[in-house]
């Protein structure tokens, strides 16, 4: 899913052509802003945290570009291309490196397990 604050600053292009570049297909993609109850259940896992609810606010801030991908071992060479949650930590050439502004606007979020890739997919593209 490429965040709002990638959006909004026209990376979305570029994001894209990366994640093609990487090998990755486009299987569904989408364009919309999540309602504060729609970022509260698709978060729903870090509910206890404290950042829970700027998370929703920034989730919830402008549209986001969610996708279904596929690729051999997809998931986790898309962590890779991704890079660290915080951009100061990602290594050159990965998508928050290049894109990612902070912990919190990072450009992009990239799920974590097969299992959770699935649920997130069919949050968005239910049946796909």
């Amino acid at each position: 899913m490429i965040k709002p604050d990638a959006v909004a600053e026209g990376h979305t292009g570029a994001i894209i052509q990366q994640i093609e570049k990487a090998g990755y297909k486009i299987i569904a993609l989408t364009k919309l802003q999540m309602s504060p109850a729609q970022a509260a259940e698709f978060y729903a896992v870090h509910q206890a945290r404290p950042f829970f609810q700027s998370l929703c606010d920034f989730m919830t801030m402008g549209e986001i570009i969610p996708m279904i991908l596929e690729k051999e071992n997809a998931v986790e060479d898309f962590r890779k291309l991704i890079g660290s949650t915080n951009p100061a930590d990602a290594a050159e050439g990965t998508i928050r490196k290049n894109f990612a502004k902070s912990i919190e606007a990072n450009a992009i979020h990239g799920s974590d397990s097969d299992e959770n890739a699935a649920i997130e997919g069919a949050f968005f593209f239910p049946g796909v």
